[in-house]
């Protein structure tokens, strides 16, 4: 295997990227070597590129954490249900908790990823659609955990559980929508108009016109012609407040959850009965850990795959169209 290994860096903060050649990365005991083959962008990586979120105490720094690739090797301390050398996966590089450090970025020919946050990619499942699943997936989990939501969760039909997915055609809402229909809650999304059917696909019930001035009451009509109790959200455009007030109406004795994977301000609410909390993940590495293996690669480990989430990029084709393409991502793409 060559030493030589194509990279996409960011020198410094706020600057361009560059590519270059650096070393294949060292392999760790509990790591795999992948070979990439797919990456796709997040709107976090904007982020990473623009202000250092996280704080990366030392640069270059290698990007993005989204990949889909084939397994070099495993690492000597791997447990022996890990996906074996040549098994293509579906990845998450965990750039963004490692703070930037090169050899744990997916903007990469061969990458680390601890063994852990890899899951073998299903038949006929394309490394393209594997790479836009692990952030958006695992994003929408941790919200689950954030609220309290286990991971075991599964409703039927006959329980009539329903959950409020607000701004749904975003790249995280809209794997909350197919998260939440995969474990049996009735979902009721809202969108612009051209995203309805969209929606409607990836198992949404019912889809609403956000910017409709009824659009609150249209959804708590439509939960009560069909006896939906409705106590839990997952807010992905930053209108907790009509969330809110679907949600009161229609939680019948249960106590409102509302996710939002938009940072909350001060004006959030606080108020009995009610919890609104932002996205996190669990501080503690083996908890996050946990969180991740039980649920947030489900979209490879179940036969009903998750559908796209979000534009992807093939890094040998577009490498050179990192920044053009983070430009994009930033200006929004929904």
């Amino acid at each position: 295997m060559s030493d030589q290994n194509l990279a996409v860096i960011l020198p410094s903060k706020g600057s361009r990227l560059e590519v270059i050649h650096r070393p294949t990365p060292t392999q760790g005991p509990d790591d795999l070597l992948i070979e990439v083959k797919a990456t796709a962008l997040n709107p976090i990586d904007c982020y990473q590129r623009d202000v250092g979120f996280p704080p990366i105490p030392a640069y270059s720094a290698v990007r993005d954490s989204d990949t889909g690739g084939t397994i070099i090797s495993t690492g000597s301390s791997v447990s022996s249900d890990t996906p074996k050398s040549g098994t293509r996966v579906s990845a998450f590089a965990p750039c963004f908790y490692m703070q930037g450090a090169p050899d744990y970025g997916a903007l990469q020919a061969r990458v680390l990823v601890p063994a852990v946050n890899a899951a073998p990619i299903p038949q006929g499942m394309s490394f393209t659609k594997a790479s836009i699943l692990p952030a958006a997936v695992t994003t929408v989990w941790y919200g689950w955990h954030t609220i309290g939501l286990p991971c075991d969760t599964a409703y039927i039909a006959a329980d009539k559980k329903g959950m409020v997915v607000w701004g749904g055609a975003s790249s995280i809402s809209s794997a909350a929508i197919q998260i939440a229909k995969l474990t049996g809650f009735t979902v009721y999304a809202t969108a612009s108009v051209k995203h309805h059917e969209y929606l409607k696909s990836l198992g949404a019930s019912k889809v609403f016109d956000y910017k409709s001035k009824n659009v609150v009451a249209s959804i708590v009509k439509a939960a009560k012609e069909y006896g939906v109790t409705t106590s839990t959200g997952f807010d992905g455009a930053g209108q907790w407040k009509e969330c809110l007030e679907v949600l009161k109406e229609l939680k019948g004795e249960g106590t409102v959850k509302l996710v939002s994977a938009i940072p909350l301000k001060e004006d959030a609410p606080k108020m009995e009965g009610m919890e609104v909390k932002f996205v996190s993940a669990p501080a503690d590495d083996k908890a996050r850990t946990e969180v991740f293996t039980s649920s947030s690669m489900s979209g490879c480990r179940r036969k009903e795959s998750l559908c796209r989430v979000r534009r992807s990029r093939w890094l040998r084709e577009a490498w050179r169209m990192q920044t053009k393409a983070l430009d994009e991502l930033k200006r929004g793409v929904g």
